[in-house]
């Protein structure tokens, strides 16, 4: 096991309404903000993977404010993103591809990207 070296704390504030509905999500990072200063973001996704149950925990939240618009392009920024993740962990070039591509054909779909015309 490898020893702990330096530690970085992330917070994450969800303000919500009367119906429990979030209304503003606020994040710092201990390495990336001076304590006290915080970033707002309309959306988030956490996923964890817990390791006694072999399962994955998740947390997906977005604001009243966010538009369609935008969740389509966070879904896609994310679907992108995943593929990346997946290569760099597994390299698994076949099934990073893959996802790659569904992740093009939504961006695509949604009119985030162009189409290109296959």
């Amino acid at each position: 096991m490898s020893t702990i070296e330096h530690t970085s704390e992330i917070k994450i504030r969800v303000g919500l309404d009367a119906e429990k509905v979030p209304v503003r999500i606020d994040w710092s990072a201990s390495d990336m903000h001076e304590e006290g200063v915080t970033e707002h973001c309309k959306a988030m996704m956490i996923a964890l993977f817990d390791q006694a149950h072999k399962d994955t925990l998740r947390i997906d939240l977005w604001t009243k404010e966010m538009q369609v618009v935008e969740m389509d392009r966070f879904v896609y920024q994310v679907l992108q993103s995943l593929s990346q993740t997946y290569l760099r962990a597994t390299n698994n070039k076949k099934m990073a591809e893959q996802m790659a591509q569904f992740a093009h054909y939504f961006g695509e779909e949604t009119e985030i990207i162009p189409k290109t015309g296959n």
